[in-house]
């Protein structure tokens, strides 16, 4: 099958498009998991016509297809697991339009989401959803997981800023869902496609809403000696009305590793800070800062630190964008939790990522957008030990558990892909699995893009947390 799939392919997209020595496959064969697994092929599209070809072969010979785009997903979300065709929209990387007066942006796939903020930039304008991927992540993927970032505390994520898009299903046929105007009549597809993770369709143009630059911003470092006092300011901040552009939080071990790699100016002595970035108006900003300097007072706060030049601040940044990476500098394997709870839970929720890693003698990094709750507890272990890497996932699921039992989630951006697929058991009801699985069946019956992922097996059997109400 194989030869004739490369041969058919190839006629297709040509040949300098297709890729199947097994030095290439096994540059597909991962993400940003541990995971690892062989496709048959992979393909790169430059067109939605030829993505419909490319279906409608895998459509008529019943062979998986996966979407990817920078493979920088962090839930196994593009692992080939049955194999099959690696759908690579990176070379779909065309801004096809920037409209400022009708504030909107229309794209191709693959552009890198960076790419389309420094496109924007000079107009005044810039696309929200900010993952600290950026660089490298595709705006194709941050569709498919729902993206978001340090700036979804007060813009949103990337669900808001979807007005339209065209999609390949996974028989070839081409739909159009929303456009450029508000309130699309009929039902809302967009908000069907977007974090489905490409499991019901490929995306191969999409209409974006873009805003205006603020006037003006500044940008705190608020250091903490207690990680608790860290999180209660961050409730505090909200429930006081104020809503920064930004609000991050990093632990003590974080930053001790952010700053072997990069120089962003972290303390290594204090137990957690928080990276707070108001915007606006500039005669409004002072006012902020005064405000939330105050209740980061209140909150026993060490010191405060408001960035005087824009280097400061992109120096700031640079360090919380290059988290993941600096961890992956000392230690590379690692599992990455994305669970999410009330904002008003933050400061137990913290606690309670430190009793799991003492519970499993595990070495815990955190890093949160705490001002929507979103917590990315880092589980590091040493691959060539097994009882570590058993202890740092049976972590990673008391962690996702504790969020459930809180009242929050298993995922705020990442998605459910391969890695938290057991954990949608502890989430929904089987009769709202069921449902889910239906709606795959819908779009796609046969089980083409991108099988053996979100929903767990069949066979398994549910095992709920204990006191904890479905939800």
């Amino acid at each position: 099958m194989a030869k004739n799939l490369i041969k058919d392919l190839t006629k297709i997209v040509g040949k300098e498009n297709v890729l199947a020595d097994l030095k290439d496959l096994i540059s597909y064969s991962y993400d940003a998991t541990m995971r690892q697994e062989l496709p048959d092929v992979i393909v790169f599209p430059h067109s939605t016509a030829e993505v419909q070809e490319i279906m409608k072969l895998a459509h008529r010979e019943k062979i998986p297809a996966v979407p990817r785009g920078a493979g920088t997903n962090l839930s196994g979300g593009t692992i080939p697991v049955k194999g099959g065709i690696i759908l690579e929209t990176s070379r779909m990387n065309r801004i096809l339009e920037i409209n400022t007066a009708n504030r909107r942006a229309v794209v191709e796939p693959g552009v890198v989401n960076l790419d389309l903020q420094n496109a924007l930039a000079p107009l005044g304008y810039f696309y929200p959803p900010d993952p600290a991927s950026q660089k490298s992540s595709t705006l194709g993927g941050n569709i498919g997981e729902n993206a978001g970032g340090p700036m979804c505390l007060r813009y949103g994520v990337t669900s808001k800023y979807v007005c339209g898009m065209e999609i390949v299903l996974a028989d070839g046929e081409v739909i159009n869902t929303g456009d450029y105007v508000e309130d699309y009549p009929g039902y809302d597809l967009r908000g069907l496609f977007i974090g489905s993770e490409g499991m019901l369709g490929l995306a191969t143009k999409l209409i974006l809403h873009i805003i205006p630059k603020p006037e003006a911003s500044r940008t705190m470092l608020a250091i903490f000696d207690h990680l608790e006092d860290s999180g209660q300011a961050v409730s505090d901040i909200i429930s006081a009305g104020i809503i920064p552009g930004a609000m991050e939080l990093l632990d003590q071990k974080m930053c001790q590793v952010i700053e072997q790699s990069v120089n962003a100016g972290y303390p290594t002595d204090a137990a957690g800070i928080l990276l707070i970035e108001v915007a606006g108006l500039a005669d409004t900003l002072e006012k902020q800062v005064q405000e939330i300097s105050e209740i980061c007072r209140k909150n026993k706060v060490r010191e405060l630190r408001i960035a005087q030049s824009n280097a400061e601040r992109d120096a700031l940044w640079a360090g919380r964008r290059g988290a993941f990476g600096s961890v992956a500098r000392i230690c590379p394997p690692y599992i990455v939790c994305d669970g999410t709870v009330p904002r008003n839970k933050l400061p137990e929720a913290l606690r309670k990522v430190g009793e799991i890693a003492e519970k499993h003698k595990v070495l815990i990094v955190n890093v949160a957008h705490a001002g929507d709750g979103n917590l990315h507890p880092l589980i590091l272990f040493d691959v060539n030990n097994p009882e570590e890497e058993k202890a740092a996932k049976k972590a990673s699921e008391d962690t996702l558990d504790a969020c459930i039992a809180m009242g929050g989630t298993i995922s705020g951006e990442h998605g459910i892909g391969l890695e938290k697929m057991g954990a949608m058991r502890s989430m929904f009801d089987p009769s709202d699995i069921a449902a889910m699985r239906k709606v795959k069946h819908v779009f796609d019956p046969d089980d083409i893009f991108n099988p053996g992922k979100m929903f767990p097996p069949k066979t398994e059997t549910p095992q709920p947390i204990k006191g904890v109400a479905t939800h």
